[in-house]
């Protein structure tokens, strides 16, 4: 079977990012002038997906706004002539048939998907965290759907992280299979520093079979007092095999505050518009701090 759906969690309270979560979602940052889910939801349109579900929360509006048309904006920049950036207005709500539901309590990612548990079916379906924007000549999801096809098996995309990262992650101890793939024996949500049994970190993409839903029902809280996704694939991999795939691309932190200056600059590095008058203000930002450091 194909997979043809995806789930995308945006029910996050944004701490990382406050005071600005307070009103605006995490989700909705925008990386120069396109917000972080739009890159998220463009890599699974590009993949093949045919359907996203948006679990959101509280204060969560403006994401549906934004996938939504609005006449009144559109309408005027028709009049007005401006019709290249009409079209950059009209992408959002043009791209995927989107559909929401709330999930009314932060009870961790695992509960976020286990939400949207109707809408998936008895299908596999993926999985892709806002907080991850990966960028490669072949979508990463899209990669991953190749290998689901070949061992219709959950699969996790990770890469290789610092030994001082694997507290943030979730890790997978596993065995070598190929290049880039791996047999899952253990995964391990945020080990402690020096505990963690490889420096494979799952990433923010994730294939899964629909019997997740069964153990997510029952599932334990876990880590922060929270239902972890990561656990419920731990006892998911004791059923059927699970695997990971060490996915080809350039992935950026999003939801750090550093790794989203870092994307902010990069990104805007790329635009024609921008390249140039952003070097030269780097440059004297530079040249002023050695100065102030002598």
């Amino acid at each position: 079977m194909k997979i043809k759906k995806a789930i995308i969690p945006a029910a996050g309270l944004g701490t990382r990012f406050l005071p600005a979560t307070k009103a605006l979602p995490k989700e909705m940052l925008p990386i120069v002038d396109t917000p972080t889910i739009e890159y998220i939801v463009e890599e699974a349109v590009k993949s093949g997906i045919e359907d996203i579900i948006i679990v959101t929360g509280k204060e969560k509006g403006a994401i549906e706004d934004y996938f939504d048309h609005s006449f009144q904006l559109e309408q005027s920049l028709r009049e007005d002539n401006k019709l290249d950036l009409l079209k950059k207005v009209q992408k959002p709500s043009n791209m995927v048939d989107i559909h929401y539901i709330r999930q009314k309590e932060p009870k961790g990612l695992g509960h976020a998907v286990w939400c949207a548990r109707k809408f998936i079916g008895n299908e596999p379906f993926a999985v892709l965290l806002g907080d991850d924007i990966v960028r490669s000549e072949t979508p990463c999801l899209q990669q991953m759907m190749a290998q689901y096809e070949r061992f219709n098996a959950s699969i996790l995309g990770v890469q290789t992280v610092k030994d001082e990262e694997t507290s943030r992650y979730g890790i997978v101890d596993g065995s070598k299979i190929e290049d880039r793939f791996y047999n899952v024996d253990h995964v391990i949500e945020k080990p402690a520093l020096g505990e963690a049994p490889s420096n494979l970190a799952i990433l923010g993409r994730y294939i899964l079979t629909p019997k997740i839903f069964d153990i997510l029902e029952i599932q334990a809280p876990g880590a922060n007092d929270e239902i972890q996704l990561t656990d419920a694939i731990a006892v998911l991999n004791q059923d059927e095999a699970v695997y990971a795939y060490d996915f080809v691309g350039k992935r950026y932190d999003v939801g750090d505050k550093m790794g989203f200056i870092q994307t902010t600059i990069e990104f805007a590095l790329e635009r024609e518009d921008l390249k140039a008058e952003l070097l030269d203000y780097l440059s004297s930002i530079v040249e002023k701090e050695h100065v102030k450091l002598g």
